[in-house]
């Protein structure tokens, strides 16, 4: 795969403190394989789909513990010089650029409005190796209760340019590198618990949403929202028995019409 533009979502991952029942339930649900842990770099374990690495799953550092939560990873060239723009744009880097042995550098940081997410300076292991095939990583969203906040942190770390949807039931704004949509940003609503984070909901793509969503809750995940059609596919929000949020969605099964969007950059 060749070397993404910066800012390109280009991995996912997720801490689990049971870290067997992670991988049963996203086997089930995802159709997913797993790789040997790696305890040299803290049992890290990569997730397959059709023998092509799209996510991994890993348990918490001696003495951490937290919600369980996926965290998305953006291309970087120079990690250092991503985290010094974070800075300069108002968010905080929660884990300095760390090279993992041959595999990369990575990074940990969260924007202005506590949307904690990832960089990913790409070694060997350049991200994703499928990309919106079944079981693969296909969208993201930022979820954040302070949108203004998100809205100029993001195009100042990656360049992006903002398109805004034009529905006055939602506040969404979409991300875009060039030509390519990469990345969305939803103002979460009084609908949203308090309990909830802001966070980045990933959507991974499955063959069949309904019969993805009726796997996941019979294993004991909760139904969010959905399903339900999109110009964009047939998706479901979803929580997985630890508690991580992510969506499914048919990218196969689209119904509408596409959304106006205004030029906001």
């Amino acid at each position: 795969m060749a070397v993404q533009p910066e800012g390109t979502p280009c991995w996912a991952d997720a801490m689990f403190g049971d870290i067997e029942g992670a991988k049963s339930f996203y086997g089930d649900v995802l159709g997913w394989t797993f790789g040997e842990s790696s305890s040299e770099h803290g049992n890290y374990t990569q997730c397959y789909a059709n023998g092509n690495a799209v996510a991994a799953v890993v348990p918490p550092m001696s003495g951490q513990a937290g919600h369980s939560q996926w965290c998305l990873y953006f291309a970087s060239p120079d990690a250092a010089a991503t985290a010094a723009r974070i800075r300069a744009a108002g968010g905080e880097v929660l884990m300095e650029p760390m090279r993992v042995g041959d595999f990369g550098t990575m990074c940990l940081a969260r924007d202005p409005g506590g949307v904690v997410f990832g960089l990913w300076q790409g070694g060997t292991h350049e991200g994703f190796e499928a990309v919106a095939e079944p079981g693969a990583y296909c969208w993201a969203e930022v979820f954040t209760r302070e949108p203004a906040k998100s809205d100029a942190f993001f195009p100042a770390v990656f360049s992006y340019t903002a398109k805004q949807m034009e529905d006055d039931g939602a506040d969404f704004r979409l991300f875009d590198l060039g030509d390519d949509t990469v990345l969305g940003r939803m103002a979460m609503t009084d609908d949203f618990p308090p309990e909830v984070p802001p966070h980045i909901n990933v959507y991974f793509t499955v063959t069949d949403c309904d019969e993805a969503v009726t796997r996941a809750t019979g294993l004991g995940g909760v139904l969010r929202s959905g399903p339900m059609d999109t110009p964009f596919g047939r998706f479901a929000a979803l929580s997985d028995p630890q508690g991580a949020s992510f969506s499914v969605i048919d990218i196969t099964r689209t119904r509408g019409e596409m959304p106006k969007v205004t030029d906001v950059s």
